[in-house]
């Protein structure tokens, strides 16, 4: 807790331990409200893959250059709050013979980045995360990658030159546009945030973490003004009464709303990414992008690296990441999505292996159409998969944090994990506002949440999550370390 906060009287449940939930509960404990946090799963963070920073949004040609300066903003952010969670590596962005892109769309988007990036800086230099400004991202013509596939591959790459030399020994030039481009833009591990938001919230005194724990309803008591929380924890109820209620449910935030009464639209994706290992080539690779239009059988291929050989791979065609009628969008009378029961049993038990196989098999083909040798890779563990949720009605939105229908409610839709760090500052100003915090509450400043953590904990957290929630235990390792 900040040494110039006072400890406050109230108490907020807060339904979900995803990132969004895990963020909000560690920033509200440290201004020093009472914080009860309900997750049915055995740790924190799990959910949707999470592999990007998005520290610019590069991913996403079709979204407006708003939503590209709000990621960046966002993503300096987390890296700040989440730094040992961070993988210091950069990215290839490419666009395919195929597609109807050129890179000089990029380019132009990703200078108005590095301006706004330069300004951030200027306002406030401990905002230099990703590198310097003017090294936020770099090109490469043809004969310059030829000239880079001559010189050894280095073990510990540090430069751009040196960063792009596995990627120039082995890519298909005639598949891509010229030029290609590296950005600053990191990964994230999910096993070490769910690490570091556990370490954090177990060592915390103002938060009480009930793993294990199914919320069954929640009411209002209006002669207290309170709101109850019923919950379902080793076989038994327990009611909870708190002061303040904020839905951090994640895919299934509906089914809160229809508990509280709201019907907001929303939309629900189950998407997957799968785990592939080349093992002849555990060089410290980048995350390579290659461009393709979403749903189609050129959609975009996404390859990101881990330690020992391991390879996350995204393609956003039917036939791997992306499912049939695997978008969906509430209905009247709910706000809570209704994905095809075959997916929940996806989420909430096994898949068929021969799914995995299948599936795992087709992604790494999609690689190997960019980079031949890639399809030696074999299957290196099973799928990460969930449901995103998507707030609205526009499948497009990568932006977005809190909603208040009520009061004392609040209602966290983080799209990607960068907004997670928003979405408590939001929901801090709207508890002031109501006067439920003091206003001079500081919270402002954004600190590592790993300062009183060691590099031991942290790991060893990361690699016990990864292993339980069966991952191979290099997922838990950083290829860059910072």
């Amino acid at each position: 807790m900040d040494q110039n906060t006072k400890q406050s009287n109230i108490r907020i449940g807060i339904i979900g331990g995803g990132v969004g939930g895990a963020t909000i509960a560690l920033q509200l404990s440290k201004q020093g409200a009472n914080v009860v946090l309900f997750e049915k799963e055995t740790s924190l963070v799990n959910g949707p893959p999470m592999c990007h920073l998005h520290a610019g949004g590069n991913l996403y040609r079709e979204i407006s250059d708003q939503q590209c300066i709000e990621l960046l903003k966002q993503s300096i952010s987390t890296v700040r709050l989440y730094r040992d969670a961070i993988d210091y590596r950069p990215t290839i962005v490419s666009v395919p013979i195929h597609d109807q892109g050129h890179p000089n769309d990029v380019i132009t988007r990703l200078k108005k980045l590095q301006t706004e990036y330069a300004k951030l800086i200027n306002t406030d230099p401990e905002n230099q995360v990703l590198g310097p400004a003017s090294q936020y991202f770099t090109l490469f013509e043809r004969q310059e990658i030829e000239n880079l596939a001559q010189l050894p591959t280095p073990n510990q790459p540090e430069t751009p030159e040196q960063w792009m030399i596995a990627f120039a020994k082995n890519v298909d030039l005639t598949q891509l546009k010229f030029p290609l481009i590296l950005v600053q833009e990191y990964g994230i591990s999910v096993f070490r945030l769910a690490a570091i938001t556990s370490l954090a919230l177990e060592k915390s005194k103002n938060c009480q973490l009930l793993t294990n724990t199914k919320v069954t309803s929640v009411t209002q008591d209006n002669a207290k003004n309170k709101w109850v929380i019923e919950a379902e924890r080793e076989g038994k109820k327990q009611p909870f009464e708190v002061d303040y209620l904020i839905n951090a449910c994640g895919f299934q935030t509906g089914t809160i709303d229809d508990m509280v009464g709201l019907l907001p639209k929303r939309m629900v994706e189950f998407k997957a990414a799968y785990i592939s290992h080349w093992s002849s080539h555990q060089n410290n690779w980048p995350e390579i992008i290659f461009y393709g239009a979403r749903g189609t059988k050129h959609g975009m291929t996404q390859l990101t690296p881990y330690p020992n050989g391991y390879f996350q791979i995204h393609a956003m065609t039917p036939e791997v990441t992306l499912f049939k009628d695997g978008i969906v969008s509430s209905k009247s009378g709910s706000a809570q999505p209704q994905l095809p029961t075959k997916y929940l049993t996806k989420i909430n038990s096994q898949w068929d292996p021969k799914i995995i196989n299948n599936r795992t098999i087709k992604a790494i083909g999609k690689v190997a159409g960019f980079i031949p040798n890639f399809g030696d890779a074999s299957v290196g563990g099973p799928p990460m998969f969930g449901a995103q949720q998507i707030p609205g009605v526009d499948p497009t939105l990568r932006v977005a944090d809190v909603s208040f229908q009520q009061n004392k409610y609040a209602r966290c839709e983080i799209v990607k994990a960068s907004s997670a760090l928003p979405a408590a500052h939001t929901i801090i100003n709207n508890l002031i506002e109501q006067g439920l915090l003091p206003s001079n509450t500081a919270f402002n400043s954004v600190v590592s949440i790993s300062n009183h953590l060691t590099e031991l904990e942290i790991s060893e957290r990361a690699e016990n999550l990864a292993l339980e929630r069966n991952f191979p235990q290099a997922l838990a390792g950083r290829i860059c370390p910072n």
